[in-house]
């Protein structure tokens, strides 16, 4: 499996506090990758140590299967937005972008800079608009398009949905998914907006007080969320097979042992009609609904918000 970015037992430590301890991340090419956590959960620390912005206390990590020097020479392929666009905002958006192209070394030209403002959804934006005018969304993906520059092959962005209303969060997040699916781009984002995150990511890390509880993909978050008939028996395999005889195949076996099923939610009758029909034992029958808040709050305890 390739990952573009991996980072190994990475800790940042503030006098006696860790900001984040022990880090194992892996990032696989062109997927977009969630960090999840609470404001102060580690987040930003991290980002900061793997854009090269701050110094690990202790750990190691990779981009692009390249560590130390080697790594470093390859961080202009790495675009950042931590925190705040740093944008001048008496300058138009064309201005702030060639003024990093310049300070880049890449190509200034006005067809670069549009085809950049395109890219990130403000193609008609005017030259003389300031971007000390601008929405924060506007502002949110100027920022976006400033990490664009020098055509970087990985994306960094912290919370860069932090404050938006609906609208903007919706032009930010058709923003990544163009940047990801038609420029193949890899991007890590954090973020604390749970439901808006799982609409974009493909996997996920979930961060609490500066440790990584877990990681798993968007197919793996799905299986665990959502609603679906929860049924307990003695005999889960004579249970399943009475099931199957009636059509409903789409069953597993959940964490605590019971029956899940995943189909025709609302032929849970018809269920518990086979199981009892078949001689099954059946003790419960009932529907789940996990929805996403619910799963992040089991995992750390209620510290996610």
């Amino acid at each position: 499996m390739s990952y573009i970015m991996e980072t190994q037992n990475l800790t940042k430590t503030y006098g006696t506090k860790d900001a984040a301890k022990d880090i194992n991340i892996h990032i696989r090419e062109g997927e977009i990758y969630g960090l999840i956590g609470r404001n102060g959960a580690g987040k930003t620390t991290i980002m900061r140590m793997i854009s090269g912005l701050s110094n690990p206390t202790s750990g190691t990590y990779s981009l692009f299967g390249k560590t130390g020097s080697e790594m470093k020479k390859m961080m202009n392929k790495v675009g950042v937005l931590i925190e705040n666009p740093g944008l001048y905002p008496k300058l138009s958006a064309q201005e702030n972008i060639k003024i990093k192209c310049i300070g880049m070394g890449v190509d200034s030209s006005k067809e670069y800079v549009n085809n950049l403002l395109d890219l990130v959804g403000l193609p008609d934006i005017s030259p003389k608009k300031k971007s000390g005018e601008f929405s924060l969304g506007m502002r949110q993906r100027l920022g976006i398009a400033l990490a664009l520059v020098g055509e970087p092959s990985m994306i960094i962005l912290d919370e860069p949905i932090n404050g938006l209303d609906p609208q903007g969060i919706v032009e930010v997040r058709h923003t990544l998914e163009r940047l990801s699916k038609e420029k193949g781009i890899t991007i890590m984002i954090s973020s604390h907006i749970l439901e808006e995150l799982s609409k974009l990511a493909n996997s996920y890390g979930i961060i609490n007080e500066g440790h990584l509880i877990e990681q798993f993909t968007s197919e793996e978050l799905h299986s665990r969320c959502g609603q679906f008939v929860t049924i307990k028996t003695s005999d889960n395999d004579a249970a399943i097979k009475a099931l199957n005889s009636a059509g409903i195949t789409m069953t597993s076996i959940d964490e605590d042992g019971h029956i899940r099923v995943s189909e025709k939610l609302d032929e849970s009758d018809l269920m518990a009609s086979a199981i009892v029909k078949a001689g099954v034992p059946l003790k419960e029958l009932f529907i789940t609904n996990v929805s996403l808040e619910d799963y992040f709050i089991s995992l750390t305890g209620g510290a996610v918000r």
